[in-house]
């Protein structure tokens, strides 16, 4: 694919230096024995980190539709409560590029290690207090209140996560392993997803009738012990080589990133959040509406939706580990495009299996949704770490994931919405999935675009 010309970058320096910033030049191929040992440290202080948060914020939309609908929102109408337990999960998502800004603020003057500290000690909180909220039936409408801004909490906590844990396992790599180190991160998400799904399952099938009384609490309360394991993890890694090489000469210090963010580069920011947006919104109508949809459309036992989604969770694993090594060689961006592909093509042969009300067939299509929709999602973080200069890093990635998260936040909503109009069918929001992926495929494809013209731009300096 040929890459445009590079103009200067609107803030008086020439297009190569930007090129330079961008594409990780002064990173080392080679490391000594200790820099090695700091680089493993780093990616996996950041998976398990991350896998760790992902439980917290993946927890709340496990739990939505079967512990929140009927135990937070009063009224009699199971579709209605329903609805407003997703809205309240999707206000975490307004929260999240509140986190962006804040932590990605702080991220680029500061540094990585600090913010991440701070990232999953807030959602660790969060999460450990939504475990003892009361109910409706105890406390009315104050329940649902303090559920809703619990979540806002976790919401912000999550901003500020992703982006910086990307960073901090990229930008300590050598040059030739970030490709596989950024998807090393992104199996934090699966994690996540794999952990609190079986942490729901296995207290379901233990506590029987009594998980809606009280048995829905123990994967809150166990979040306090996850958050100390994260934390004392995340005090052991030293700053990125990235960081440390940029604030040597000064590279760093923007008084406000967001506000040069979006005055050097609005569009490279318009484009990572399109591409950001299905392994954001898409996830979120797979998972958290999929278990609405399965139980209360189709139906079916939870346990076979949540089944399907552990060992979609499993083949996430699995295919983001294959993909991270391939992409050092043919270059996260070009498995960017070529997952989302993917995810435009399976679209509605997820629905369809999923129709099809056998567990085998939901099986599959969360193989589907999940494993090959993880071909795009490990390329992710690398790609968006390439798209943007470093002292602007932090603002940039996290701001296209979670402004692409607002979005994302209320897809199980609407979702549900468009549901309720075509009566229960699945064509409508497999046709909202379909449009989802189309726009991040085209993102991918700029992306892509821009990160070729910056190469080339470097190559020529």
């Amino acid at each position: 694919m040929d890459a445009p010309n590079v103009p200067n970058d609107g803030a008086g320096r020439p297009a190569t230096e930007r090129a330079r910033k961008n594409n990780d030049a002064g990173a080392p191929s080679v490391f000594s024995p200790e820099q090695e040992k700091q680089a493993r440290r780093a990616v996996v202080s950041s998976y398990v980190g991350t896998s760790l948060e992902w439980y917290d914020f993946f927890l709340f939309g496990t739990t939505a539709s079967i512990v929140f609908a009927p135990l937070f929102f009063g009224g009699d109408d199971p579709a209605l409560q329903t609805i407003q337990s997703f809205l309240a999960f999707g206000v975490g998502f307004i929260g999240r590029p509140l986190g962006a800004l804040v932590f990605g603020h702080f991220g680029d003057r500061l540094g990585r290690k600090g913010i991440l500290v701070l990232t999953i000690i807030l959602m660790g909180a969060a999460s450990t207090l939504i475990g003892v909220l009361p109910t409706f039936q105890t406390a009315g409408i104050v329940a649902p209140i303090l559920l809703t801004i619990l979540r806002f909490v976790q919401g912000i906590a999550a901003g500020g996560e992703w982006g910086g844990a990307t960073l901090m396992a990229v930008e300590s790599a050598p040059a030739h392993k970030r490709g596989f180190y950024g998807a090393v991160v992104q199996l934090g998400s699966p994690t996540g997803t794999l952990l609190s799904t079986l942490v729901v399952a296995g207290v379901v099938g233990l506590t029987g009738p009594a998980f809606l009384e009280w048995g829905w609490r123990i994967p809150y309360l166990i979040s306090i012990l996850l958050v100390a394991v994260g934390v004392w993890l995340r005090l052991r890694v030293s700053e990125t080589i990235d960081y440390r090489a940029a604030e040597a000469d000064g590279g760093t210090q923007e008084k406000v990133p967001f506000l040069r963010l979006v005055a050097e580069s609005p569009g490279r920011l318009i484009v990572g959040i399109c591409a950001y947006l299905m392994n954001n919104a898409g996830f979120f109508l797979l998972t958290t509406f999929m278990i609405s949809y399965v139980t209360a459309t189709l139906g079916l036992e939870a346990t076979v939706i949540l089944t399907a989604i552990s060992w979609g969770a499993v083949a996430q694993l699995v295919i983001t580990t294959i993909i991270g090594r391939i992409s050092d060689r043919f270059t996260p961006s070009r498995m960017l495009i070529i997952g989302y592909a993917v995810s435009v093509v399976t679209a509605f042969p997820i629905f369809w299996l999923v129709d099809s009300r056998q567990a085998l067939g939901i099986g599959t299509a969360m193989f589907l949704a999940l494993g090959l929709g993880s071909i795009s999602y490990a390329a992710l973080g690398t790609t968006l770490t390439q798209l943007f200069p470093v002292r602007l890093r932090y603002s940039g990635i996290a701001l296209s994931a979670n402004i692409a998260g607002i979005v994302a936040g209320f897809m199980p909503a609407l979702a549900a919405w468009i549901l309720g109009l075509t009566g229960g069918s699945s064509t409508g929001p497999a046709l909202l999935l379909l449009a989802v992926a189309l726009i991040s495929l085209v993102g991918s494809i700029i992306a892509r675009r821009l990160i070729l013209a910056d190469q080339r731009a470097l190559s020529e300096s």
